[in-house]
């Protein structure tokens, strides 16, 4: 008698296109993830970049309202931008000024740093 049916078979490959699209699947939602984790990280390192260039310009044309008041100018400017002041300091009458950004997706934050001043005559 003739065996008919799954166990008849020896090497069968029925099923094997589904294991493989399960696979190529979770590569493609692997990498789709990956991206977005980049990108999103991409993103909150120019939104850090960005706050703390207008943070270090808000910062120097407020100098002469002493280093508290223009580092709470340099706050309220990164703050409306969703960062936040880690450092600000004055060399001389240069503001050199660290914020962090959150990154939206995951944890972390991005860092940057801007330096602004008088220009050299």
């Amino acid at each position: 008698m003739m065996r008919t049916g799954p166990a008849a078979a020896t090497g069968d490959d029925r099923g094997s296109a589904t294991v493989t699209a399960c696979f190529a699947m979770l590569a493609l939602i692997t990498l789709v993830l990956t991206v977005g984790h980049l990108g999103a990280a991409v993103v909150a390192r120019h939104r850090a970049q960005a706050a703390a260039d207008l943070g270090a310009l808000a910062a120097a044309s407020s100098a002469d309202r002493g280093a508290d008041g223009a580092c709470a100018a340099a706050g309220e400017i990164t703050g409306r931008m969703g960062a936040r002041v880690s450092e600000c300091r004055f060399d001389g009458w240069d503001v050199l000024l660290t914020v962090t950004v959150p990154v939206a997706v995951g944890s972390g934050a991005a860092v940057a740093a801007a330096r602004a001043g008088p220009a050299e005559g």
